[in-house]
């Protein structure tokens, strides 16, 4: 990754002023982090991922001082803070940095636990400054991986034992197995409600893990998979089984799984605005947006931002179809997107908006035609198979389950003991699922919301996607980094699979033949996109052999 150079500072004391992007505060709500034994500048240099220096207009920068704090920078829903240099100078820890949603003060941002493969990184330098490169396994995979580019891992290296995210345990001085350890007693879950974590295991279901649903093909290590906002996890989509959408930086980027090849489908860092005429369309458009959410189904691609952005792009089309802003509230940002086909066949979306609302719109007349408010900022919505009833979850414990025509209440959905993040509807119509920071996901009935039918308990933290398959057969659910768990509904979610690696989780997608698992994962070295296919048993044909 670019080191921090003098073209990054600015001089306003004698000393340096280093410019980098923040990314935490201890005093809003982490403590030290014990598992992070690097000196300041490799602090520093951890938390400037590769993809900050690829823009040079990135926003997000702030001004160290001799005196306490002396800064707040604003740059769209974020304020970043910095210590003083004597702090950063003695600090071995990320304590120092933080950012804080915009008048959300009780609302602290930070990546989950970033700790982006830093032991191993660390442990990986080492090795490779120890060794000769002569005295290596492989001259090529060595000078590979010192410039970054790693080649990808197939199915069929992975069954010959080389690691599915290519990282060379047998290098390394600990291995893939004490990581995993140690991961699993250090990593810390956020939440805005504390101990809810620890509150809601009581309750969960003992599932029996080791199942095989769906079988590793290929680990694409040339597309990098991002994420901006430490909470919103839904910006990987499949179109078809070979086909796949996801954020990287500042663009949208297609995946061929059958060709390996990625292209570029939007671009948001410089000025997008709408290349056809629509009534309510903002025709001056946006500039420098700032993604937070995704949604992308058939030929119509939807990306929120933080300023309640709406990018509509059709895929087989030129240009950009639409641009709307939802709210030029403050507290703007767009959590979830959700693309659906009406009764009548028109193609809609509904937007969830931290300004409380959820807002419908119809593609076919680009109009807006519900908007409902809610007590509180909701994080994610999902419309039932037959488009009467609407999931609601958001920033509080309980949920509601709501009519779509109207917006009223039907039932609240209690049981969750922190913030909801995730929802999905199972095709039958009948259960849905709900993900939330206490670290399970819950499973509804709706002939009786009194309570949950089941608790699926997470490894590490907050359940931030839920995708059901569309045959019905299989529930996915992401936590934030490392666990994909991939549930058979057939036998009551009693049985799983569980999908280990290491990384922050950007999304999870089935293909809608259900063929096709990618998972993309953001991490500084080890960022990727991970794709998996559905295991048959082909019995039939052995029994011709």
């Amino acid at each position: 990754m670019p080191q921090i150079t003098e073209l990054e500072c600015e001089v306003s004391h004698g000393e340096k002023d280093y410019l980098f992007p923040t990314k935490r505060d201890s005093t809003l709500g982490r403590g030290d982090e014990p598992n992070t034994p690097y000196p300041t500048w490799r602090a520093l240099e951890l938390m400037c991922s590769e993809w900050v220096y690829l823009e040079k207009d990135w926003p997000f920068s702030a001004k160290i001082s001799r005196n306490g704090w002396d800064s707040i920078s604003q740059f769209g829903d974020f304020q970043i803070r910095t210590a003083a240099p004597s702090k950063l100078l003695n600090s071995r820890k990320y304590e120092s940095c933080g950012i804080v949603r915009k008048n959300m003060s009780h609302y602290a941002g930070y990546v989950e636990d970033e700790y982006e493969m830093e032991d191993v990184d660390d442990d990986m330098d080492d090795e490779f400054r120890g060794r000769e490169m002569g005295g290596s396994d492989s001259d090529v995979d060595e000078y590979e991986y010192l410039n970054s580019k790693a080649a990808d891992t197939t199915a069929a290296q992975a069954r010959k034992g080389k690691d599915i995210q290519g990282i060379p345990w047998d290098r390394l001085s600990i291995t893939r197995e004490k990581y995993r350890q140690t991961r699993l007693e250090q990593y810390k879950n956020y939440e805005n409600i504390p101990n809810s974590g620890e509150g809601s295991g009581k309750d969960g279901k003992d599932t029996k893990k080791g199942s095989l649903y769906y079988e590793f093909r290929r680990n694409a290590r040339s597309v990098k998979s991002t994420i901006l906002h430490f909470q919103l996890r839904n910006l990987v989509w499949a179109t078809s089984k070979h086909d796949v959408y996801l954020m990287s930086h500042f663009s949208v980027i297609h995946w061929s799984s059958l060709r390996c090849t990625k292209s570029e489908v939007l671009n948001v860092s410089g000025h997008v605005a709408p290349s056809e005429k629509h009534p309510g369309s903002l025709l001056e458009g946006f500039s420098q947006t700032q993604v937070s959410t995704l949604a992308v189904k058939d030929k119509l691609l939807v990306a929120g931002g933080f300023q309640g952005e709406l990018i509509c792009k059709h895929l087989d089309r030129p240009g950009v179809s639409f641009c709307s802003r939802t709210t030029y509230d403050d507290n703007a940002i767009t959590n979830a997107v959700e693309i659906y086909d009406s009764p009548s066949g028109a193609v809609h979306f509904t937007a969830s908006n931290n300004d409380c609302g959820v807002r419908d719109f119809d593609m076919e007349k680009f109009q807006l035609t519900k908007h409902f408010r809610f007590p509180w900022p909701v994080n994610h919505t999902s419309l039932s198979p037959d488009g009467k009833l609407l999931v609601i979850v958001g920033d509080n414990p309980d949920g509601m389950l709501v009519n779509s025509q109207t917006g009223k209440t039907v039932m609240p959905l209690s049981g969750h003991l922190d913030f909801s993040f995730a929802s999905g509807w199972h095709p039958d119509g009948v259960t849905f699922a709900t993900g939330n920071q206490d670290k399970t996901c819950r499973i509804w009935d709706v002939r009786n919301l009194s309570k949950s039918v089941a608790v699926l308990k997470g490894n590490l933290g907050a359940i931030r996607s839920i995708r059901y398959t569309s045959d019905g057969r299989y529930m996915m659910m992401a936590e934030p980094a490392d666990f994909v768990h991939v549930y058979d509904v057939k036998s009551g979610y009693e049985k799983e699979q569980e999908i280990d690696f290491f990384g922050e989780i950007s999304g999870i997608s089935f293909s809608p033949d259900t063929e096709s698992l990618f998972i993309g994962v953001w991490d500084r070295t080890y960022g990727s996109l991970l794709e998996y296919g559905r295991y048959r048993h082909y019995s039939y044909l052995d029994s011709l052999i």
